[in-house]
């Protein structure tokens, strides 16, 4: 295997780790959110977004309307909607390949392309990373909605933490230099005050929004 190719499937199976392992955390949760096994299975399987499935289950749970529930879920899910622009030149033709990538375009399967140099090893690891999450994913979701209580509290085994690390540890080299670092803060305290005072979902845009202002005034002062 050329070393390349190597780095590629090492970095996409690292990942696709452990985000499936967060998967337990979710289907756990969403049983105890009040949940059936085959409604959190068919979340996982369908939306397969992190970040919509857990608000979801957490205003399932909160007692929240069904219309706040779908706008808060796709709130959330605008940000892959904005990663299939920059994966669309990595995919390349064919409808069914397309809806494919649609599916399967998520944080992580983003990060793990954009981190590779050559067009080749974007790809792969654009597919390969999608497909061990979804695969990975929904088995976890469905072992944590089987045992249920007896995990107990999902945090107390560092599964998000992990899932965090992962993408983090995707990210950071690519963030060294001293702009992308203080746009990057900014946008963190940004989600940090708006978390508790703006409906689930709004944060995200916010920041998101932050930081994309922040790069075109910085792009625009450039000589």
């Amino acid at each position: 295997m050329a070393p390349a190719v190597r780095a590629t499937v090492n970095m996409s199976l690292g990942v696709a780790g452990a985000v499936s392992l967060y998967g337990i955390s979710f289907g756990a949760l969403a049983v105890a959110s009040g949940l059936d096994f085959w409604q959190t299975q068919v979340l996982s399987l369908f939306m397969f977004s992190g970040g919509s499935q857990f608000a979801v289950i957490g205003l399932v749970a909160a007692g929240a309307a069904g219309p706040s529930i779908i706008t808060a879920a796709g709130l959330l899910g605008i940000r892959n909607g904005l990663y299939a622009v920059r994966m669309s030149a990595v995919v390349g033709a064919g409808l069914w390949k397309r809806l494919l990538a649609g599916h399967w375009t998520i944080d992580e399967s983003t990060a793990v392309a954009i981190a590779q140099t050559e067009p080749r090893e974007q790809r792969r690891g654009f597919w390969l990373t999608g497909a061990a999450i979804f695969v990975g994913w929904n088995l976890m979701t469905a072992l944590g909605a089987v045992l249920g209580d007896a995990l107990g509290d999902p945090k107390t085994w560092g599964l998000d933490a992990a899932a965090a690390a992962a993408f983090l540890g995707l990210l950071w080299p690519r963030i060294q230099a001293r702009q992308p670092v203080a746009i990057a803060a900014v946008a963190a305290v940004v989600t940090v005050i708006s978390v508790p005072t703006l409906p689930p979902g709004i944060p995200i845009l916010v920041a998101a929004a932050t930081g994309l202002v922040l790069s075109l005034v910085a792009g625009r002062s450039k000589p």
